[in-house]
């Protein structure tokens, strides 16, 4: 019997009916975003959203990181399972894609859960780290330009927690990382951060096959 199952669209479809379901808000935020285009394919699907929202229950998540927003249904995914006084640092450097993420994160009633970081995600991080920020946060997304993947984990890590959670979206970037023809910038810098989480002391590491793959390391 086959490992594998081929994921069609009915069964897609139907892993996402039997997930949590989602919340007005992220259905409208989904639906705009799968109008867009090409660029709808940067946004995750809802069964990804359902795993970070369950993923964020079950540490008891309070602070987070995003690196990449986008239209925002990730934030809103993690964001709608926070305690009230929990709060995502955001980082993008769109003010197109960001401004929409916002309506829907006012129409969900969490936008005062996620403050919103405009500039380069490296510049923003490095200046928790210069506030004493190391080692307290809970979760970690990212979801960004794959170049500095290696930057955005190495600095995610350092202001994570013992027992904190990374999550790096795109790990398994449409197989390229197993097709050793593919040299590319991108696939090449998603290959290499695959493998350093892999050998990494800190952390204990799982690659999950759900969307474009993703990456979970546990901070030890």
């Amino acid at each position: 019997m086959s490992k594998f199952l081929t994921l069609t669209d009915p069964l897609l479809a139907y892993a996402e009916r039997v997930s949590h379901a989602e919340s007005e808000a992220q259905r409208l935020c989904r639906a705009e975003t799968a109008a867009m285009g090409p660029v709808s394919g940067m946004q995750i699907g809802p069964d990804q959203g359902a795993l970070m929202r369950l993923l964020t229950q079950l540490m008891g998540a309070r602070l987070c990181l995003e690196i990449g927003v986008f239209t925002g249904y990730s934030a809103l995914s993690v964001a709608e399972a926070l305690p009230p006084d929990g709060r995502i640092d955001a980082c993008d450097v769109s003010e197109d894609y960001t401004a929409r993420a916002r309506k829907y994160w006012k129409l969900a009633g969490v936008e005062d859960r996620i403050l919103l970081h405009l500039g380069p995600a490296t510049e923003t991080l490095e200046g928790f780290v210069r506030e004493g920020r190391a080692g307290i946060h809970d979760f970690a997304f990212i979801d960004a330009d794959k170049a500095n993947y290696a930057a955005y984990y190495a600095l995610c890590l350092e202001l994570l927690r013992p027992g904190g959670l990374i999550a790096v979206d795109n790990a398994l970037w449409s197989g390229r990382v197993a097709d050793d023809a593919a040299t590319d910038e991108n696939t090449a810098a998603i290959r290499a951060l695959n493998a350093h989480i892999a050998a990494d002391p800190r952390v204990e590491a799982a690659m999950l096959t759900v969307g474009d793959g993703l990456m979970l390391a546990r901070k030890l």
